[in-house]
């Protein structure tokens, strides 16, 4: 339909250069309805993913789409129909089918990892005010995404894909479908900009929205709260010094820091002078702005900021900035911050952390080293890999990917139902072993205690060995994997025992004076800092945490590496252990479950509560606590025989149900608790496995549902591969359980 066309009506100026008459260089993308999607191909480079449009037909026809690019797209796979499943196991084999024909060539697996709605706009802004052209499949694809995802009722966007209407989410996607070439005037536009102004502008907007936006030009610095690299500068012994805060948090920060210390702004241009005028509920010119600095809308304040942080931000503003903050002082936290920058752009090979942190590092070389720069260039070429096409457009991705995670749970998926040593599945998982030894870290990061990092010798990362960040529990998933294989009659030993030593020692280093075990590093503070919690849209964001998922997935790792090296630090690790297991029942809820931060959320966590317990034989029979986590699960389960827990339990701390009904992933979660605890009654555990199989395709696959991960409490993150690793798991975990049950 016309009125649904991106483009209208253009300024001459808009023609020649993203909206300005002045010479802004980067020309406004061109905008079609959709592109061409038999053109588009996944590159997988030793795992680093890049998608790219063929516009040229021979080079079309040379690199020929793959089922895994069609898959990912939503394109028809035109795969037969195989036989019906007879049993749980028959069930297993076919979903093995479906799920290895998108192994990639370097042996993992690929996936979207987005949800989260504040990825792309801070891509698609770096790459704006660097003035980096924007091609027009690209800018189609993300005009698509973010038509696809706005609010059915009011037009807006959240703060990820399932959540209500924000301003964070409606400010800066509004703000990027204007960057990209879409014209005020659209109607989706003038929907979302009603609604934005119904919720109060942008002026209403949190701390991480007046950021991009002032450095896009389109805010005034007075908006933004201070962020002083001073910080940087303090003693390590300080209680509030940013080496102790989470990873996530001090890598945002860093560059946060040095770009709000700058006042740096971008080249104005007539797009931005519109934004202005088009985000803004009043006069531009008239804004209170420091006025506004604490103004935000009560959709997004899900962690209001504490009265600590508030008399902190007054002294900061109105006595330290303007009357003591002395030059030298300044300069010399920002070449502290730039020195951290450049270590982690070093560290990293310019993929960094994650794409917060990317894309403000980029800016931040742009502004320190110019345009033409080798950091500039680096950053963008690693840009492209947090990119990723689907049906619906161009997203960002959470991290660069989801490699050695995915990877790992395939593989114990295949072992849980007993096919490891089945000759069908031998080049699978070969591939799979051969990419775990490619991406295992050899060694620590240059200037490690320099730049604050973790010991990372031996570890996993959760994408691939380029971003290098250790985590705990893709450290010990991808231990267990290969241990697995590397123990199964007719697999090599590709990684040697000194290698699976190093990851030990590694994994040995996560656990907190608590028992449990953190994600990234051990916390280096109480959760007092949360009062310096700045981000208002995300809760425990300021230090890092213990979790079930983390200290299970460690102890389960630790008591593998036992049963093959029992004497390798054998008194360390039962030491470990013992602790790690008196945390977890430390952190039962009265209801028998645990709560879950990674993923959706009782549900989750209680299933890898009760496999740290049969760790150590407490189960059903023997354990109370075994049995309250049991029992909690049996309580949730519905009618059909599966589970739904919506993303709000993770917001509110209390288990509430999903509006769509039963979910195969969360269904497939509570099965593996509950088979893992020794569940005495089949007849539960039948109907979930029921409602798996009878979900099945065809072609053995199942389809996507609701979304199934979470960080920071408030934030929902897709884990579409879940769906394929943990039903797989759950149907092999019962058929060898029960052998003769056949189900259907």
């Amino acid at each position: 339909m016309a009125q649904e066309k991106a483009t209208s009506k253009r300024s001459a100026g808009e023609a020649n250069g993203n909206g300005d008459a002045n010479g802004h260089t980067a020309k406004r993308p061109r905008i079609e309805e959709r592109t061409d999607y038999s053109r588009w191909r996944m590159r997988d480079d030793e795992s680093r993913h890049t998608w790219h449009y063929l516009e040229d037909d021979n080079e079309a026809k040379q690199w020929t789409q793959t089922l895994a690019d069609k898959y990912f797209l939503g394109l028809p796979l035109d795969l037969p129909e195989l036989e019906k499943p007879k049993s749980p196991l028959d069930a297993v084999k076919n979903g093995l089918t479906f799920f290895e024909k998108l192994q990639m060539p370097s042996g993992h697996w690929a996936c979207e990892y987005g949800g989260p709605m504040f990825l792309l706009p801070g891509v698609v802004i770096a790459w704006y005010v660097t003035k980096t052209p924007i091609p027009w499949y690209k800018a189609t694809e993300i005009k698509n995404y973010l038509f696809a995802r706005a609010h059915p009722e009011d037009g807006g966007w959240g703060l990820h894909i399932e959540g209500e209407t924000s301003v964070l989410g409606t400010a800066l996607n509004y703000t990027v479908l204007r960057l990209v070439g879409v014209d005020a005037d659209h109607p989706k536009m003038i929907k979302a900009r009603a609604t934005l102004h119904k919720l109060g502008g942008v002026t209403h907007a949190p701390h991480w929205t007046k950021f991009w936006l002032s450095v896009l030009g389109v805010l005034d610095w007075d908006i933004v709260n201070p962020v002083p690299p001073e910080l940087w500068l303090l003693p390590d012994w300080v209680p509030i010094a940013p080496w102790r805060w989470w990873i996530h948090m001090r890598q945002v920060m860093l560059p946060m820091t040095y770009l709000w210390s700058k006042k740096w702004q971008a080249e104005e241009t007539d797009v931005i002078r519109s934004l202005r005028k088009e985000l803004l509920c009043e006069d531009w010119a008239k804004v209170n702005w420091c006025g506004h600095r604490n103004t935000i809308s009560p959709r997004d304040n899900y962690h209001p900021k504490t009265w600590l942080l508030n008399s902190i931000n007054w002294l900061l503003v109105n006595v330290w900035n303007p009357y003591i903050r002395p030059k030298f002082l300044v300069e010399k936290a920002e070449a502290w911050v730039s020195e951290l920058l450049d270590m982690e752009d070093r560290n990293t090979d310019y993929a960094d952390l994650a794409p917060v942190n990317a894309a403000m590092n980029l800016v931040c070389c742009y502004v320190r080293d110019g345009p033409g720069s080798y950091s500039v260039r680096r950053h963008l070429e690693r840009t492209e890999e947090f990119l990723w096409v689907k049906d619906e457009g161009l997203l960002c991705n959470g991290t660069n990917g989801v490699q050695c995670w995915d990877t790992a749970f395939a593989i114990q998926a295949v072992m849980d139902a007993g096919l490891t040593e089945d000759p069908r599945w031998r080049d699978m998982l070969m591939k799979a072993l051969k990419y775990l030894d490619s991406q295992q870290i050899r060694d620590n990061v240059k200037d490690q205690a320099k730049c604050y990092r973790q010991q990372r010798k031996g570890a996993w990362a959760f994408s691939n060995k380029d971003q290098g960040y250790a985590v705990s529990d893709c450290v010990s998933e991808a231990l267990k994997s290969v241990i697995i294989l590397q123990k199964t009659p007719g697999f090599p030993t590709l990684i040697d025992d000194q290698r699976i030593y190093d990851a030990i020692d590694t994994l040995l280093t996560y656990q907190s004076p608590s028992g449990g075990c953190a994600s990234y590093e051990p916390p280096r503070a109480g959760t007092w800092l949360e009062m310096l919690n700045a981000a208002e849209v995300f809760g425990n964001i300021m230090v890092e945490y213990d979790y079930p998922e983390c200290t299970t997935a460690v102890v389960t790792a630790l008591s593998l590496f036992s049963k093959h090296w029992p004497d390798y630090r054998a008194h360390e690790i039962k030491e470990f252990k013992a602790r790690s297991v008196k945390w977890i029942k430390t952190v039962q809820r009265p209801h028998g479950g645990w709560y879950g931060s990674w993923a959706i959320c009782f549900t989750y966590a209680t299933m890898f509560a009760l496999e740290s317990l049969s760790s150590i034989d407490e189960t059903y029979e023997n354990s109370s606590y075994s049995k309250r986590g049991c029992d909690f699960l049996i309580s949730k389960q519905r009618e059909d025989g599966g589970w739904s827990e919506s993303y709000k339990a993770c917001e509110t701390g209390e288990y509430i149900e999903h509006p769509t009904g039963s979910q195969v992933v969360m269904t497939a979660w509570a099965l593996i608790g509950l088979m893992k605890a020794k569940y005495p009654h089949i007849e539960p555990i039948k109907k979930g496995i029921k409602l798996i199989m009878d979900r099945q395709q065809p072609n053995g696959e199942w389809l996507q549902e609701a979304i199934e991960g979470v960080f920071n409490k408030s934030c929902m993150i897709s884990y579409p591969n879940y769906k394929f690793t943990f039903t797989i798991k759950a149907l092999g975990m019962f058929a060898k359980r029960y052998p003769n049950e056949t189900v259907v």
